[in-house]
Parts: structure tokens; sequence; C-alpha cells
């Protein structure tokens, strides 16, 4: 199955991202997180820190857009739509809402990455629905979109923390062991990311989910 997924491998606000294309091969890539440079390198950031690796890799610039930052990348007649948006973790349906309805995306082409506690570290799992397990931020797409069943992309940021830390742990820096190993676990997200797009979520979860 991975051979088959490695084979797949600014705007103005009163005008679309992407113009006169066929919906379904738009997709909205959202990185949760929270905006200021205190929180850059925190557990919590690790969508915003994937996107970023992925605009590094392919040397895109994100631009300041409506409740968000934003890039667009083209590969094989797809689009994405990468948004870090700028509410805040606890508003991230907001943005969210608004850039699928601009880009006229269909919720089945949303991916959305968030860090969760209850994998171990660098661990990923890809699902179509679920609950929000207690993520602020998850909780708030939810409700914003009026449905659990939308794709997700969870990061692995294990519970390493002792009780009552929990809020200190997610919004904590990286170890240094961390650090070491995130490297790797980026380029796994990219991949993910374009494989999303290009072989759907189907194929994404078989291929990558516990890897």
């Amino acid at each position: 199955m991975l051979t088959y997924i490695s084979t797949l491998f600014k705007t103005k606000k009163s005008k679309p991202l992407v113009e006169e294309q066929d919906p379904m091969k738009k997709f909205l890539i959202v990185g949760l997180g929270n905006i200021g440079p205190k929180y850059h390198h925190t557990r919590h950031n690790i969508g915003f820190k994937i996107l970023d690796a992925f605009a590094k890799q392919e040397a895109l610039t994100f631009t300041t857009q409506r409740l968000g930052d934003l890039t667009t990348y083209k590969l094989k007649g797809r689009t994405f739509i990468l948004l870090k948006p700028s509410t805040f973790m606890n508003l991230s349906g907001k943005a969210i809402h608004y850039w699928l309805e601009k880009e006229k995306i269909p919720l089945e082409n949303l991916l959305v990455i968030t860090d969760d506690l209850n994998l171990p570290f660098g661990s990923i799992r890809i699902k179509t629905k679920g609950s929000d397990g207690g993520h602020n931020g998850l909780k708030d797409t939810q409700h914003t979109l009026n449905t659990t069943s939308y794709n997700r992309f969870r990061f692995g940021i294990s519970d390493a923390f002792s009780k009552g830390r929990q809020i200190d742990y997610v919004l904590g820096e990286w170890t240094d062991e961390e650090n070491t190993k995130l490297e790797e676990r980026l380029e796994k997200s990219i991949e993910i990311i374009k494989s999303f797009g290009l072989a759907g979520i189907n194929n994404t979860m078989n291929a990558f989910n516990k890897k």
C-alpha cells in the first residue's frame, strides 16, 4: 500500500484563493494551534508545526487572510489550501467554517490536524469521525460544523505529565529527545497530507495509521 501511495506523489480578500476549479479537487488542510511566539514550539501547536514543515519543504509562503494564515499547494491536479487559524484554539471552528464556505470545499475534503494526549508521542491516527476527546479545538469545530463526521489527523503527544499538570504539559515545549524524533514524524505527516488529496481518506488510513 505504501508503494501505491508513493507513486501518487496571494490573493485578495474579495476573491477565492482558487478560482473555477472542480470543488472535489480542492482540499482544506487545517493545522490547529494558538497564535503568537510563546506558543510556537509547544506540543499543542503540532498542527501549525506540521503545516510549517510542509510549507518549508515545498517553498510555500503563508499570507495573513481573514481568520488565519493561508497558503496553497498544487499537485497532480489537486489544490491543497493550508490554513493556520488565527482565532486561537477554542474558536478553531469559526475559521474552518469560513474557509470551507468561501472556497466551496465539500466537508469530505477537510482534514483537521490536532495533538492528542491519548496517543504515544509521534503516533498517528487518521479518522473520518469521532468525539472531540476533550480537545477544545475539535470541540468548537464539531459545534460550528454541527457534525462529528469530518476527517481528523491526530498526532500523539503522550500523557507524560503528573496529576493536575495537563495544561502545563500541552502548552510546554518539546523535550530535546522529542525534537530529535520530530523531523521524521513531520516528513511522515507531509506524506499523509498529500496522500489524503491524491489517494483518498480510506487509502490514507490504511497506509499510515499506527505507522
